[in-house]
């Protein structure tokens, strides 16, 4: 029957040991109980819950279900190879119970069933006995040995009836010693040789008995009188002749004839072999003493002898469970490894301070069990970090020396998605020639994560919902190395600058993202011949008609050649020159202003019509042109001044309608400029990031600007265009106007929009 039971220890009353009681020899399978259910468990609760048996080498023999709980014998259990001793048969076993990590200790107790017969060292025992021996004497017979324990051991001997002998038991702590008492005298001339049978007895259910043969050979006593040769004889001998003879009994283990020997002359008693306290710490020896008289007499004792323990064991540390992986998110008190730790030595040799020597964020946690701990974390980790610890655990006895023992535990900190992905800068600013190839990766983000293996790989995509300038439906990114493509080609002339929006994600559960803000300065190509605006261009050339007085002086203003470039900076900065003239010493052209004035006053040699060729170019790596021809008509002085009136008439016109446009010009610029001070000012007090880019860097630049105004007025187009560009100055993002920024060494900005007429 197994049996059941609580064993309460002094303390805290919701500490229990459970024990159990299994008889030995019992088939595989057999259940020894529900330690779950002992334990408390509710069954609903065991979805997630293990069950581990974590003890030594005595494990194989029981095991316990890890999903429900129950115990139940392994393997077929032999107590008297398992135990070796007539004592109670206790099996200590540590229960790891998983998910959170718990230890429990069960106790089975090995009952013994009756599978042993009680055995003598020798089949027979003979003995030589006078027969003038007086009855009561006894001599020692072979004792008999059960390896079962408890009342399946020896109960009794008994003896074949006869008249001359009993048998008389003597019980020497666990053993029964039989003596064979002669209770009758014996007579050699009536019988010389008794047989008799020693049966020994067990008190197992049936009984099992083993025998021993007893041979008594009756010895003739001396009853002839000696007849000496002669009356006096005279012998010397030393005075220290031992006359009595010792020996161990016979019915000793057969160990103690191994470890210790008995001096036969002297009595003492030797050590031979090797002493382990550990091992035995007593024993019994039982020693004959036998004189050499006739018939001889013989007296028996018992030799205790106490084995002293020595520190001659280290402590030894036992890692019953250990998780060699933590998360790094585990709470400060989790509980990464159970250990127990022991010491073969008894007494104070036997007690054992433990300690963790290296500087971790660990603990040992006592159980409510001597010399059993918990490691459990004292503070949050993080493997970023430190990723690996090696937890030192140092077991101390308190002998005299000490003596220690270590043990190092390796832990693994496990990732957790705890950290975003991270630009190295936000914003970020690139900047893009204009006319890329469509399809092609015009740059790239990278984002990083402290996080290793799933938690930090990072996918990229482009923020769409809620863009402004709609620009993100011709950007796309690659999802997984961050490389930005245009699915178009950009034109500085059409678009100088926008902005979006990336975010990177990472594959942890839950996942964490980060975005950045990408702004993209468009850079200008010189890919913007020049437009003649005067004279009227017509696919890339121009002609118009002038008349001149002949008698104007040298200097005099004949025209001015207008025209612009869609290019800024260097590309859209003009040059003018003479590509073809009628008469060189006549004219000169203004290279920087488009100016053609006389050179000297006209003769009368010249003719009446020179033909101007000038060629209007950019200043671009690869430059562009446009050229434009100038008729210069020489007129007597009373048709120009008839030419004069008509054209005043229309000049007084032409100067009304550009007087309105200029005042309307002029409020616009006014009104631009107060915005972008107010706008400055709030940027300022709010220090948002600037964004300016720089696109003219170019020392002595004084080209024209790149943008104009045009009107028409008439049959005659006007165009208004700005100031020089100074040196240093910048683009504002965003602005598709000629609108120029001044730098400020304390990064603020102040717009200007100005523009100047031209005639």
């Amino acid at each position: 029957m197994i049996r059941l039971s609580l064993l309460l220890f002094c303390g805290k009353l919701s500490h229990a040991q459970i024990r159990y009681s299994v008889p030995e020899e019992v088939k595989e399978g057999t259940v020894v109980g529900n330690v779950a259910k002992d334990l408390g468990f509710e069954i609903s609760s065991l979805t997630n819950r293990r069950f581990r048996v974590v003890s030594g080498s005595k494990d194989a023999f029981l095991e316990v279900n890890r999903d429900d709980g129950v115990l139940f014998v392994n393997r077929k259990i032999d107590r008297e190879e398992l135990c070796q001793g007539s004592g109670a048969c206790l099996m200590e076993l540590k229960i790891l119970v998983e998910n959170p990590l718990e230890m429990h200790h069960i106790v089975v107790d090995i009952s013994d069933v009756n599978d042993h017969s009680p055995g003598f060292p020798e089949k027979e025992q003979t003995f030589e006995i006078f027969e003038q021996t007086l009855p009561g004497k006894r001599f020692q017979l072979h004792t008999a040995r059960d390896p079962d324990a408890g009342i399946n051991s020896i109960r009794t001997y008994t003896l074949t009836s006869n008249e001359h002998f009993e048998v008389d038991i003597r019980q020497s702590d666990e053993d029964k010693i039989p003596f064979l008492v002669l209770k009758k005298s014996l007579d050699r001339e009536q019988k010389d040789k008794h047989t008799l049978l020693l049966t020994a007895i067990d008190g197992g259910k049936p009984q099992k008995s083993g025998t021993l043969n007893v041979t008594i050979i009756v010895l003739d006593s001396n009853d002839n009188r000696p007849v000496f040769s002669q009356e006096i004889y005279q012998i010397e001998i030393q005075e220290n002749v031992q006359s009595i003879q010792y020996s161990l009994g016979k019915t000793l283990k057969k160990k103690v004839y191994d470890i210790f020997e008995l001096d036969k002359l002297t009595g003492e008693v030797r050590v031979k072999g090797v002493l382990d306290y550990e091992e035995n710490n007593v024993y019994r020896l039982d020693v004959e003493a036998s004189d050499k008289g006739t018939p001889p007499l013989t007296g028996e004792c018992r030799v205790i002898i106490k084995i002293k323990d020595i520190n001659d064991n280290p402590p030894e540390i036992e890692v019953t469970s250990l998780l060699n992986t933590v998360p790094e998110d585990s709470k400060p008190g989790t509980v990464i490894s159970l250990l127990s730790v022991s010491d073969k030595d008894s007494g104070v040799n036997g007690k054992i301070i433990t300690s963790i020597t290296s500087d971790v964020p660990f603990e040992l946690k006592p159980s409510y069990k001597e010399n059993i701990y918990s490691v459990v974390t004292t503070e949050l980790l993080d493997r970023e970090q430190v990723p690996t610890y090696d937890i030192t655990i140092k077991a101390t006895d308190c002998g005299d020396p000490p003596l220690s023992t270590f043990k190092t535990l390796s832990i693994q900190i496990s990732d957790v998605n705890d950290n975003k992905p991270k630009f190295s800068e936000n914003p970020l600013q690139f900047y893009l020639v204009e006319n890329n190839v469509a399809g092609a990766s015009i740059f790239s983000v990278s984002a990083t994560d402290n996080d290793i293996n799933e938690n930090a790989a990072i996918s990229y995509h482009i923020v769409r919902e809620g863009s402004q300038n709609g620009m993100t439906s011709f950007i796309n990114v690659n999802s997984e190395n961050g490389h930005i493509t245009a699915l178009k080609s950009f034109d500085f002339e059409t678009v100088k600058t926008f902005q979006f929006q990336v975010v990177a994600t990472d594959s942890g559960t839950p996942s964490l993202s980060s975005n950045v803000t990408v702004n993209v300065f468009i850079l200008d190509q010189n890919d913007n011949a020049p437009v003649i605006l005067y004279p009227v261009s017509s696919n890339g050339s121009a002609e118009g008609v002038e008349e001149i007085p002949r008698n104007v002086n040298a200097a005099h203003l004949v025209t001015k050649v207008r025209a612009y470039d869609a290019d800024i900076g260097y590309n859209g900065w003009l040059l003018f020159s003479l590509q073809e003239v009628t008469e060189h010493s006549l004219f000169a052209l203004d290279r920087y202003t488009g100016q053609i004035r006389t050179l000297r006053s006209f003769t009368e040699t010249d003719e009446a019509e020179q033909k101007l060729v000038i060629l209007v170019k950019d200043n671009g790596n690869v430059s562009l042109s446009a050229t434009a021809t100038v008729i210069v008509k020489v007129v007597e002085p009373k048709e120009a001044f008839a030419a004069s009136d008509v054209k005043s008439a229309t000049n007084d016109d032409e100067e009304s309608n550009v007087t309105f446009y200029l005042m309307i010009t002029l409020a616009s610029v006014s009104a631009l400029f107060l915005i972008s001070i107010i706008v400055l000012i709030a940027m300022q007090c709010s220090k948002s990031t600037d964004y300016t880019s720089k696109y003219l860097q170019e020392a002595n630049y004084d080209g024209t600007l790149c943008h104009s105004i045009q009107y028409r007025s008439g049959e005659k187009r006007y165009m208004l265009v700005g100031p020089r560009m100074s040196i240093g100055s910048t683009i504002v993002p965003g602005s598709h106007a000629n609108t120029l920024v001044l730098p400020d060494r304390r990064r603020t900005s102040t717009e200007v929009r100005a523009f100047s007429p031209t005639s």
